[in-house]
């Protein structure tokens, strides 16, 4: 009579394996939880009740304007919220940044699946023959048979002293710093844009100043030849004008040399070739608009650099429990069973079916202590080099921001008083009282503040981007895809 599959399983040695499987269980799972090693704690670093440069000059309160994720619209300008908003479709490092967060979350997948059993099936048939002559005697010499087999074997590495579970935090921790070095890339890509994007708009400002002092340059050499042939000035004067003029037209074209280099970096910044991008011209006016700032405390939420070296630590702290646990024995579950028959007809029957079950263990009495160097604590000193960079970085443009504001206030004097400069030359010039050589001397003054102060706006521009990314851009630590219970899965969201 034949016997099912589950008539097998009812039998009193199936009974027994699985008595035998129970009690290996049931000796081993309760080592699953102690898990050995230090426990983590974020490494304190100190930090200032408010930053330093800020002195007296005043921002706008996050209530009043909030940096939020697409920073950039803080400045109100629709060309540059255009161009930011092809970065996240296009920038090419931006794409390599994301395929290396898929691949740290694909290693803590492949970690994660450590937790259970590693099941596997090799069925195999054949048809055999001993040799007649083969020593010792036997009775199976000389015989032809057949040979069915379908072996099922069973593989887990307990989760004893934290084995297991501090290997898969490790790669937890480094998804998550993953995750924030996109953040850092992000923020980069999109800084670098905003900060060339407005040395373009500085460049056209100059530009148009130039091409504007061009104009009057000609004017002032067709004054001079038109003095000179009626006897009126010399040609030294003459001379004078063209040599002024040519030099500014000189200054003209280097500055089309340089716009040009910025609007090929901002084309490849959006994924673009730069012969299929142009930027329209748009010299740049305003002053950079008040930004939130907040306290030094808070950058430690707001910076994603500064997450991803936390992070790391946590990585580092899991990867000393898990050398600690290379001190305690390696607990391993090994079953195997199946069905093994001469015949295909009787190879589910029960006097077919073989099976073993046992735990083993393994501990390393002497390695010349090749673990010691690994399980010493790891230091946290390049997670505060990291915070107190951050702290540099925003306190470096505070300052700039607010001495530029009042080298600007200064500069605008500056040029106030040498266009009156000038226009008093051009009048005691006009009227014969004075060469032509001061009017030279007043126009290089009055061209140089104007480019000065071109120049302070456009610095002033670049500042204020720095300091938002020095911020973190309106990022926040929140943003990290959450930290997944042992078992569960890492939600990442969209990273397409």
């Amino acid at each position: 009579m034949r016997r099912s599959p589950a008539d097998i399983l009812g039998t009193e040695a199936q009974q027994a394996s699985w008595t035998v499987l129970l009690v290996v269980l049931t000796s081993v799972l309760p080592f699953t939880g102690c898990a050995v090693g230090p426990k983590y704690h974020q490494p304190a670093t100190p930090t200032a009740p408010a930053y330093k440069e800020m002195g007296n000059w005043k921002t706008a309160q996050p209530s009043d304007q909030n940096l939020g994720g697409d920073w950039w619209e803080i400045f109100q300008d629709p060309q540059l919220n255009a161009l930011e908003k092809q970065i996240d479709v296009s920038n090419q490092n931006l794409k390599a940044a994301v395929a290396q967060f898929q691949q740290a979350r694909a290693a803590l997948r492949y970690a994660r699946a450590d937790y259970y059993p590693s099941i596997s099936a090799a069925p195999s048939a054949a048809r055999e023959r001993y040799s007649d002559n083969r020593p010792p005697p036997s009775s199976l010499n000389g015989i032809t048979f057949n040979d069915f087999t379908l072996p099922i074997d069973l593989s887990y590495q307990s989760n004893a002293w934290g084995r297991v579970s501090r290997n898969v935090e490790s790669y937890k921790e480094q998804a998550q710093a993953s995750a924030a070095d996109l953040a850092v890339v992000n923020l980069s890509m999109h800084a670098t844009l905003a900060i060339d994007f407005f040395a373009a708009r500085s460049l056209d400002a100059e530009k148009q100043l130039l091409e504007h002092t061009v104009v009057q340059y000609e004017k002032a050499l067709h004054l001079n030849e038109d003095l000179y042939q009626g006897g009126l000035a010399s040609e030294v004067e003459v001379e004078q004008a063209r040599t002024i003029l040519k030099t500014t037209q000189a200054q003209l074209i280097d500055v089309r040399v340089a716009r040009s280099q910025y609007e090929h970096a901002v084309a490849v910044l959006i994924g673009k070739p730069p012969a299929n991008f142009s930027l329209p011209p748009l010299p740049l006016a305003t002053p950079p608009p008040p930004i939130p700032v907040g306290v030094p405390s808070e950058l430690l939420e707001r910076r994603p650099d500064i997450a991803a070296a936390e992070r790391r630590v946590a990585a580092a702290n899991a990867q000393v429990g898990l050398a600690d646990a290379a001190y305690y024995p390696l607990v391993n579950i090994v079953a195997s069973g199946g069905f093994d028959s001469g015949s295909i007809t009787t190879l589910f029957q029960g006097p077919s079916a073989i099976w073993s079950v046992g735990p083993s263990a393994l501990v390393t009495i002497f390695d010349a202590a090749r673990r010691r160097p690994t399980s010493k604590m790891v230091t946290s000193a390049s997670y505060r080099e990291t915070v107190l960079t951050a702290f540099q970085q925003v306190e470096d443009n505070l300052a700039a921001l607010h001495i530029l504001e009042q080298e600007a206030e200064v500069q605008t004097a500056a040029v106030q008083a040498a266009e009156k400069s000038l226009a008093l030359s051009m009048t005691r010039y006009e009227g014969g009282v004075t060469s032509y050589l001061e009017v030279i001397t007043a126009q290089n003054a009055a061209l140089s503040n104007e480019v000065t102060a071109v120049n302070i706006l456009g610095r002033r521009m670049a500042s204020a981007v720095q300091l938002i990314e020095a911020l973190g851009g309106g990022w926040d630590k929140s943003n990290l895809p959450p930290r997944p219970e042992c078992c569960g899965r890492l939600n990442v969201g969209n990273t397409d």
